[in-house]
């Protein structure tokens, strides 16, 4: 394979991996929510598992906007701003998962910095839509 086909082919995946991605993340919190609880900062008003249930509710809308090429675009925009948005999760996570073993506690940390290459994905993929 050329690496035009190559690179081709890899666009053409990235969009339905990114839509995989959100609908996975998605279904998880509704299948086991108490973890997506203890990430929800408490500074939000209502309950964590509301919270957890809309951001649940947000990723599989983004999964079906970015998985679909007419609303693909707007979708992998809203995409990128909702991965800056859950950022503050990641933080209290790591936060409050400072006194658990280092396992846990590296995992906690090492999701702060992989948000960046998210967004950057999201777009990306709304880049290449707007082609």
């Amino acid at each position: 394979m050329s690496r035009t086909a190559d690179r081709t082919a890899r666009t053409d995946r990235s969009p339905r991996l990114l839509a995989g991605l959100l609908a996975g993340a998605g279904v998880l919190h509704f299948a086991v929510p108490k973890p997506f609880d203890a990430t929800v900062p408490r500074v939000l008003p209502g309950s964590a598992r509301g919270w957890t249930y809309a951001s649940g509710v947000a990723e599989l809308a983004l999964a079906a906007g970015v998985a679909h090429p007419r609303t693909r675009r707007v979708a992998a925009l809203a995409t990128a701003a909702f991965f800056v948005g859950v950022f503050p999760a990641n933080v209290q996570m790591a936060v409050d998962w400072r006194d658990r073993p280092a396992p846990l506690r590296t995992a906690a940390l090492a999701r702060l910095p992989l948000q960046a290459p998210l967004v950057l994905w999201a777009r990306g993929v709304a880049r290449r839509q707007s082609r």
